[in-house]
């Protein structure tokens, strides 16, 4: 029998059976659209107290039924009438973890334009560049590689000079006179081959050695033989690394007087700022006389480490080594490192350079 309380639509238990018509069952309406972002409420079902029940069921403000007394939420099963929503937040991202792969959808006609272009483009600029850089090849090598027409011009000698000239700046500008080389014990000491530019000297030229000194705030000019350098300046010892411009390098024990020494005891002229070491004895390939001729910028030559050396591994120097006087700059190239110095000038403006005349750098910096 169906009771209807003060507008109270829940059904009410008989305590026999039913007979007759089944009771029709209500569906609850679905909730009314609300504001965007409120939680839609659900349909509550509120269910009479069996007797001698002692706690009272509420509904609280969003909802849920929620009880007095001591009874303990039932957790093992959900509320039926309640979906509930999962949340979870995004981790940020590092900036330096590995990013996830963006999948981009191209049409296999358009994908094959662009790999098409690409190549174009890659193909003519790699042959830009190569003949760019091979008109800058010595006039010999495009000969073998068949091009027999001469493409030397003013515009490149230029060209190529400027580019050496950018490294010697750079080199120059790295330079410190109180950064010292790294030195070495005798034990790693590694042989050192005769490496002269040309044929070897004959060694008579020793008995008549003199070295002339050009360009001093004196105005004279000055000639000293080794029994003079040894007898006036201290000798000084290191095991530093001579770097060969052909790519090999050896480290040897040297035995010297400071070039900054010889500045000190005979000064240049005030406005010089380079030194050409010359070497008169020097022969070419075929031994014919080859004068061999440096610049050095005063900077270098006032290092600690750069000598005028006498001795090589403990003993006088040879022939092969530059006998009896060669210049050690340990930290320029081999090619800077003038054997059997007879002259050295003091200049104000960067002299020649044999080797800068054929094609190499002035600077030489390592």
């Amino acid at each position: 029998m169906k009771d209807k309380k003060n507008g109270d639509d829940s059904l009410q238990p008989t305590d026999g059976p039913l007979t007759g018509v089944e009771p029709k069952q209500e569906t609850p309406e679905s909730p009314k659209a609300g504001p965007e972002g409120a939680t839609p409420s659900a349909p509550i079902a509120i269910e009479k107290p069996k007797a001698g029940g002692a706690a009272e069921q509420r509904v609280d403000a969003d909802g849920c039924p929620s009880s007095s007394g001591d009874h303990k939420p039932r957790t093992d099963e959900a509320h039926p009438s309640v979906a509930a929503k999962s949340v979870s937040a995004k981790k940020p991202q590092s900036f330096f973890a590995e990013q996830t792969p963006l999948a981009i959808k191209v049409a296999p006609r358009i994908l094959r334009y662009r790999s098409r272009r690409d190549f174009l483009l890659f193909g003519a600029g790699a042959l830009a560049v190569l003949t760019a850089g091979g008109c800058l090849l010595p006039q010999d090598t495009l000969s073998r590689i068949g091009v027999p027409r001469k493409i030397d011009s003013p515009g490149k000698e230029w060209f190529l000079n400027r580019a050496l000239r950018i490294d010697d700046d750079v080199a120059e500008a790295l330079y410190s006179g109180t950064r010292i080389l790294p030195t070495y014990t005798k034990s790693q000491i590694t042989p050192l081959k005769n490496n002269y530019n040309g044929a070897t000297p004959d060694p008579g030229y020793i008995s008549g050695w003199k070295l002339t000194l050009d360009g001093l705030a004196s105005g004279l000019s000055i000639s000293l033989d080794i029994r003079n350098l040894l007898s006036r300046f201290s000798v000084h010892e290191q095991i530093t690394r001579l770097v060969c411009v052909e790519g090999w390098s050896a480290i040897a024990w040297w035995a010297g007087v400071r070039f900054d020494d010889l500045l000190r005891a005979y000064p240049p002229m005030s406005q010089a700022k380079w030194a050409r070491v010359e070497s008169s004895v020097n022969l070419d390939a075929s031994g014919n006389p080859d004068p061999y001729f440096m610049s050095l910028d005063l900077a270098t030559a006032r290092h600690p480490q750069t000598l005028l050396a006498t001795h090589f591994n403990g003993q006088p120097l040879t022939v092969d080594h530059g006998a009896p006087l060669r210049l050690l700059v340990p930290m320029k190239l081999g090619l800077k490192n003038v054997k059997a110095i007879t002259r050295i000038t003091y200049v104000a403006e960067e002299p020649r350079d044999y080797w800068a005349e054929r094609g190499y750098s002035r600077y030489d910096g390592i």
